[in-house]
């Protein structure tokens, strides 16, 4: 039993200090010994530019898509599981297979392919006790591990969302045209078979809309509409606004305001939560207040209280928000009144901050590898790349591959992302 204990413990210790690029295997190695599976899937929208966090198989955790995500989350919310638990059949990573499926308050996914109960059934609420527990503690620190990131992280995640939703926008673009002209040959009335046009029209019909509709869910990873962005900000507060006996008051946004970016808006809410506790931890507090507002090009964040005005800029609970104001290149002022109350305001950029040219010669890149990889960072597929440069695509794969392993990136995606943190654009 102590061994037992012991090795809990430390499970619990690195799932608590994982960095977000491990806490996927972190997470699947504390819960084996409670529960086996064959692959496992963390699916958020904290994280923009990486919502999957994936351990294990890799057959299938290399084929996972956010549509059958999308579908398993659904399953959940439409009350076919047990509460915030759902198991079944489904597809994943392409092909269908037993699943377990888990949500958490912070609205993150957790799925295990082939989930393996233990041998004991006496002991199977034991291990979905534990399952839960270490899920949420993983959730959790996920979520506090977005809200805390560097600029560098930011930035990174901001790289990766663009360049995620390009390439979708590509697939769209290609088979959107290859799906029209399917029907409007097979619409066609030259073609004599209606009932064999009509089913190729139906099932040509639904491809178009579910690729279009991925194509909508990856923009809505990538940035919130400001009104629903601050709705999600509502339903986070109404538990404490519910029993805190102080009037809390939200002032909506302007509908037609500029989208927010996610980890913008993940960011606004977090601050805007701490903010709400920080007023409500004085004495003689009736009333908060906490507004949004868009000019273009900055989140506006304003939260007032009419309390003793004993809100102090230096307290540790706010200088850890005014870090993560400065982690986003923002600003924030408080406005302390003695007998009136604090008043607040903080301002967050929708764009990424302006970055210097840094020095990449560390990466010792050679002269055509620093031009592939600007035009990678351009947006530039290989094709493109070869072409510009007058040489072939396989001698583009071979630059690409040297790149990876000299800036220490594990896809194109991420060598992307530290190219645009290094300046290169």
């Amino acid at each position: 039993m102590e061994t037992s204990n012991a090795a809990l413990l430390e499970a619990i210790a690195a799932l608590s200090t994982a960095p977000l690029a491990t806490i996927a295997q972190r997470l699947r190695e504390a819960i084996l010994p409670y529960l086996g599976s064959s692959a496992l899937v963390i699916f958020t929208e904290d994280c923009t530019g990486r919502p999957q966090k994936k351990a294990g198989d890799e057959a299938i955790i290399s084929r996972v898509s956010i549509a059958e995500l999308d579908h398993l989350r659904a399953s959940l919310a439409d009350g076919s599981g047990d509460g915030d638990t759902w198991r079944g059949e489904a597809t994943l990573g392409g092909e269908p297979r037993p699943v377990l499926a888990l949500s958490s308050p912070s609205n993150a996914l957790l799925v295990l392919a082939n989930p393996e109960p233990l041998p004991d059934p006496a002991g199977h609420e034991e291990a979905e006790r534990m399952l839960r527990y270490l899920w949420t503690l993983a959730a959790e620190r996920i979520r506090e591990k977005v809200a805390d990131a560097p600029p560098s992280y930011l930035i990174e995640s901001r790289a990766a969302s663009a360049e995620r939703l390009r390439v979708t926008a590509e697939l769209v673009d290609r088979h959107s045209t290859t799906l029209e002209t399917v029907l409007a040959a097979l619409r066609s009335p030259a073609l004599s078979d209606d009932l064999a046009r009509k089913s190729a029209t139906d099932v040509a019909a639904r491809a178009l809309v579910g690729l279009r509709t991925l194509s909508d869910r990856t923009t809505e990873l990538v940035e919130e509409p400001v009104a629903t962005a601050f709705q999600r900000l509502r339903e986070d507060l109404k538990p404490l606004v519910n029993f805190s006996g102080i009037d809390v008051q939200f002032i909506e946004p302007p509908v037609n305001g500029r989208a927010v970016p996610g980890e913008v808006a993940h960011a606004a809410r977090a601050i805007v939560r701490g903010l709400v506790l920080a007023m409500m931890d004085q004495s003689g507090v009736r009333r908060i207040r906490a507004q949004w507002d868009c000019d273009g090009g900055n989140l506006l964040v304003n939260v007032r209280d009419d309390g003793p005005g004993e809100l102090s800029a230096a307290a540790p609970s706010m200088a850890r928000l005014a870090q993560r104001v400065e982690a986003l290149d923002g600003s924030m002022s408080v406005d302390v009144m003695p007998g009136w109350g604090a008043d607040v305001a903080v301002a967050l950029p929708l764009d990424p901050p302006a970055r210097q040219l840094a020095d990449v010669s560390d990466w010792k890149l050679g002269d055509r590898e620093l031009e592939v990889l600007q035009l990678l960072a351009a947006g530039q597929r290989n094709r493109a790349i070869a072409a510009k440069l007058h040489i072939s695509e396989n001698t583009v794969k071979f630059h690409l591959r040297n790149i990876y392993r000299k800036v220490g990136a594990s896809s194109r995606t991420e060598a992307i992302a530290m190219a645009h943190s290094s300046g290169l654009r």
